[in-house]
């Protein structure tokens, strides 16, 4: 019986070092200018107040990002400082896309191509600016797929295991890697290669993620499964907020870039289709799409995915395989209007006193969450210092947003560690049983109904010149009187809605 040996691994084109660094030198710049603009975005304050109770889980997410939040909130205190790891994520994303178009037979131009249009995206320049799941998950993928390539290249099993240690960070940080194996698992039955299945790699990879997933999925068992929860109450932002299901696949190819990146994806994906040895990948996107369509999905749930797409489409340009009639849209002008597009509506370009005084300015949806919060914790915490009976008295918020700016600028106020029911916070805190009253902090105070004995405004909280503002005018309230225990009361003012 003959032996079956792995293919020689084909040459490969020279790595693109200075365009590639060029592009990267050129994204950094924005990146490194906005960090410290304007201030924290909402999300981030809540990675912080969460990594203060470091758990093995939350209610709304693994563990990784409290962890890495609280580990560079130790080298300092700035918004600059915790978004280190961001801009490093979308500097490193560029390099994987180029090295994903080199596996594929590209040479220097595919390369360049491919590290321009992930530069020029949307999706990923705005999560260089964040420290979110939305930033380090989608590149955990890419990292995935260019060990995924490789291996096809190579057939070096070990790449394998390393996919699989990669996919137990991934793990940490969102389960949505979990969808993209069981994806692409039912693409390679159908599409081949099979032989990557029998490969002992890629089983040893799994039992690696497998394990080191064990003490989060524990977690998760006894709390209830938490996260369950979380996916209809995401599924219902997405309705309400983005306009649902009809929006996904537009929105998806918006955050893509436009004009560059939206059409370098969908025909990079062609390409993958048509390809034997890859067809796979672009059937895994398919599939990918309906499942995220279906449930309701966020517009980056794909973005971990766009990557080798784009370096499929920068390979064929590169060999002159499309049409001419549409070529000029990969020319360096198309590029530079990309980027134009793109930097307002994803970075905090503008001065924020600009903000206020021309509302009509284009800014990036979320800069009203990372404007205000100091000024708003003042105002809550002046509301408070007036309350008669401020030492039985709990900070509890509508919103883990809230909570969590309280948490950070709030204590040297003078203000209790706050308490909120919204999502992940509502196992952060819990008001003790000695505050009998409650100053809470947002527009709809009904939870406190019948639990209380009496319930009334006392203001709203004021950011002065800080605007656009989440936190300008929320509405403070005073429910004094508890009539029942916080373990009883607790569990009723939890829950997973935005």
């Amino acid at each position: 019986m003959g032996v079956t040996t792995a293919p020689a691994p084909a040459r490969l084109h020279p790595v693109a070092v200075k365009p590639v660094a060029v592009v990267m030198g050129v994204l950094a710049i924005p990146l490194l200018l906005t960090a410290n603009r304007y201030g924290y975005f909402g999300d981030e304050l809540y990675f912080l107040a969460a990594g203060r109770h470091l758990a093995w889980g939350y209610v709304d997410q693994p563990p990784l990002l409290p962890l890495l939040a609280q580990a560079m909130d130790a080298l300092g205190h700035s918004p600059f400082v915790l978004r280190i790891p961001a801009m490093l994520a979308m500097l490193a994303g560029i390099a994987l896309t180029a090295l994903i178009a080199r596996e594929l037979g590209g040479g220097g131009k595919a390369q360049t191509l491919a590290a321009a249009t992930f530069g020029v995206s949307s999706l990923f320049l705005a999560g260089g600016h964040y420290l979110a799941t939305s930033t380090v998950d989608p590149l955990l993928w890419t990292l995935v797929l260019w060990l995924l390539v490789r291996w096809l290249r190579t057939r070096a099993d070990g790449l394998l295991v390393w996919a699989g240690v990669v996919t137990a960070i991934a793990l940490y940080t969102k389960f949505l890697i979990a969808g993209f194996w069981l994806a692409a698992g039912v693409a390679v039955l159908v599409c081949g290669p099979r032989e990557l299945l029998r490969r002992p790699g890629l089983w040893l990879g799994a039992a690696i993620a497998a394990v080191a997933l064990v003490p989060t999925l524990l977690w998760q068992a006894t709390h209830g499964w938490p996260q369950l929860g979380m996916g209809a109450a995401i599924s219902a932002e997405v309705e309400d907020t983005w306009g649902g299901r009809l929006t996904f696949v537009p929105g998806a190819l918006f955050v893509a870039g436009l004009p560059v990146g939206a059409v370098l994806l969908c025909y990079g994906l062609w390409r993958l289709l048509r390809n034997r040895e890859l067809r796979f990948l672009g059937w895994t996107v398919v599939l990918l799409t309906v499942v995220f369509l279906a449930v309701n999905g966020r517009l980056y749930y794909l973005a971990g995915l766009y990557p080798v797409c784009w370096a499929m489409a920068a390979v064929a340009l590169e060999r002159g395989e499309p049409a001419r009639w549409w070529r000029w849209i990969t020319t360096w002008p198309c590029y530079v209007l990309s980027a134009l597009l793109v930097l307002p509506l994803t970075l905090p370009i503008w001065p924020r006193a600009w903000l206020t005084e021309h509302p009509s300015l284009p800014s990036p949806p979320l800069a009203y969450a990372e404007i205000g919060w100091p000024e708003a914790a003042r105002s809550v915490a002046g509301a408070f210092a007036r309350l008669p009976e401020r030492a039985r008295t709990a900070v509890v918020t509508e919103t883990y947003w809230e909570a969590s700016a309280l948490d950070r600028y709030g204590r040297d106020l003078g203000l209790p560690e706050p308490a909120s029911g919204n999502r992940g916070y509502a196992t952060l805190v819990v008001p003790s049983e000695e505050m009998t009253d409650v100053l809470f902090v947002g527009a709809d105070p009904r939870p406190l109904l019948g639990h209380f004995a009496e319930l009334r405004p006392i203001g709203k909280v004021d950011t002065g010149a800080a605007k656009p503002s989440y936190f300008d005018g929320v509405p403070l309230w005073l429910a004094s009187g508890r009539t029942e225990p916080w373990s009883a009361l607790w569990p009723k003012l939890v829950n997973t809605r935005a």
